[in-house]
């Protein structure tokens, strides 16, 4: 495939905006290239933060145990084998068609365009869902610290991380302050997650480590057994709240138009993906060896303070909680940056508005759009004030999660499959690699999806708002899915991007001439 490469701006002359004819003859909105600035070790920390393994050992294993019991690294270990053939589906598409739409791209091109619009919209719904929840835990782990300094009231109020509104509203000063962080520069927010990154992994990695020779708890066989899981559905849910946890390896591939090289991106995904499995099973581990069943499921968002309260007197037991709170920071600044990069690659093509790709010519970064996504993560957060407890929310919006990355998930491995499906002519190991192996990882989180769905509805014969409501759990990914197909409607008909008739995206490098510096 030829691609005609355009001329990048020297540093202070802003973007470069691109102009290319697409297939209908219309001219689109000029698109935007934004800066090439970033290598492996960037896309890493951008991946890595995304993921947020503090957050996932510290919050995550307690959600996850209260499915599948002391069943921890079985679990995360089965729910990694599906999650690597994505990433070798990521990865392999990559190679060949580096774009930050990633997803929404090849699914569009070897599929259907609606596929590849849903996969596209899941992706910004589901991580917009996930910086509101942060948004929550981030201020529920700021209010634990403040607890463990002795600042247990304030203007006569009691502080409780527990308390959903006060968590909020304290996470959504953070989350304004990262989502200016994320607009000057993602050089400059991929260099503050490098530091982030290194103190939690030293934290988690020394606490970690300790409990695993510490905990009382002695080492059970029945930890890495998964038939000795009660139930399929716990084994389904448990499955996908594990998967839920792996998510965030691809936000490397969101950044691959601001990497150098894009082979660094898929390098910085597998890097990353390995890396959080490592740290998923010793947190799981040392979790199992230091806790007990009631005080993993017990303590929610708290169960990281906990953990270390367990191992070490203060200060050094308030080393774990700062490293929830790097974390969730991290983990809301590389939300904002890949959505607001996917929405980027949907504007050029037109099943979006023009918004998302106005580049700021001071910063190369979509500013516009960043302060958007921003600001509506902030409102989102505040509706799910309906949902009093932290703890509840966070298993509400997991599940939901869960069930649509699943989806989008399946979907691109099987555009992997069906983009390369002349390896099935080259050999039984090609084949393997970039037929067989997505295939099968798509059928699998398919069939996870679809029986947890099932079993939400068969669960409740009425609604409630609650986490414990099988209706209420299956209509969070409904309402996710059913928005994007009425977008998807709008962008064919209305806006009559040409995305829906070729199924091709606009390619981020073509004919090129530098926009005017600021004035």
């Amino acid at each position: 495939m030829c691609r005609h490469r355009g001329r990048k701006a020297p540093p202070g002359e802003g973007a470069t905006v691109t102009s290319s004819r697409t297939p209908s003859g219309d001219a689109p909105p000029a698109p935007a290239a934004l800066r090439k600035s970033l290598g492996v070790v960037d896309g890493f920390a951008i991946a890595a933060s995304s993921t947020a393994a503090t957050t996932s050992i510290g919050i995550g294993l307690g959600v996850t145990a209260g499915a599948v019991g002391l069943h921890l690294p079985i679990i995360m270990l089965l729910a990694f084998l599906p999650i690597l053939g994505i990433a070798s589906a990521y990865s392999r598409l990559n190679r060949v068609e580096p774009n930050m739409g990633s997803g929404y791209v090849w699914v569009g091109r070897s599929l259907s365009p609606w596929l590849g619009f849903l996969v596209g919209w899941i992706g910004i719904v589901s991580t917009v869902v996930f910086l509101a929840y942060t948004t929550t835990v981030t201020g529920s782990a700021l209010l634990q610290l403040a607890g463990e300094g002795g600042l247990h009231r304030l203007a006569g109020l009691r502080l409780d991380p527990d308390s959903t509104a006060q968590s909020t509203a304290l996470g959504i000063v953070v989350l304004v302050a990262v989502t200016l962080t994320a607009i000057t520069g993602i050089r400059s927010a991929a260099n503050l997650q490098k530091y982030l990154l290194v103190f939690e992994y030293v934290v988690l990695l020394g606490f970690c480590g300790y409990g695993l020779f510490a905990g009382p708890h002695p080492f059970s066989l029945d930890w890495i057994n998964p038939f000795t899981i009660p139930s399929g559905q716990q084994l389904a849910q448990g499955l996908l709240l594990s998967v839920f946890c792996f998510w965030g390896f691809e936000s490397t591939f969101s950044v691959t138009e601001e990497i150098r090289d894009p082979q660094d991106a898929s390098k910085a995904g597998l890097i990353t993906l390995f890396t959080m499995l490592g740290l998923f099973l010793l947190g799981s581990f040392a979790f199992q060896r230091v806790l007990s069943l009631d005080e993993l499921t017990g303590h929610g968002a708290q169960g990281l303070t906990y953990f270390g309260d367990r191992l070490a007197g203060q200060p050094l037991a308030a080393l774990p909680l700062i490293a929830l709170t790097f974390s969730a920071v991290a983990s809301l600044q590389s939300g904002v940056i890949p959505t607001v990069r996917g929405m980027f690659a949907m504007s050029r093509d037109r099943t979006l508005g023009p918004l998302w790709t106005k580049v700021s010519p001071r910063y190369g970064t979509p500013a516009a759009g960043t302060v958007v996504i921003g600001c509506v993560a902030a409102a989102i957060a505040v509706l799910s004030l309906v949902i009093p407890k932290v703890g509840d929310l966070i298993l509400a919006s997991v599940n939901a999660i869960g069930v649509v990355v699943a989806l989008y998930y399946a979907l691109t491995a099987l555009a992997a499959a069906a983009r390369f499906r002349g390896a099935l002519r080259e050999g039984w190991a090609p084949a393997l690699r970039a037929v067989v192996l997505p295939v099968a990882s798509a059928l699998v989180l398919l069939g996870l999806g679809g029986y947890l769905c099932w079993t939400f509805y068969s669960s409740a014969d009425h609604f409630e708002i609650s986490p414990d409501n099988g209706w209420f759990m299956l209509f969070c990914p409904a309402v996710m899915l059913l928005t994007g197909v009425v977008a998807a409607a709008w962008a064919k008909w209305v806006r009559k991007s040409p995305y829906f008739v070729t199924g091709r995206s606009v390619p981020p490098e073509a004919l090129a001439e530098p926009a005017p510096g600021p004035a």
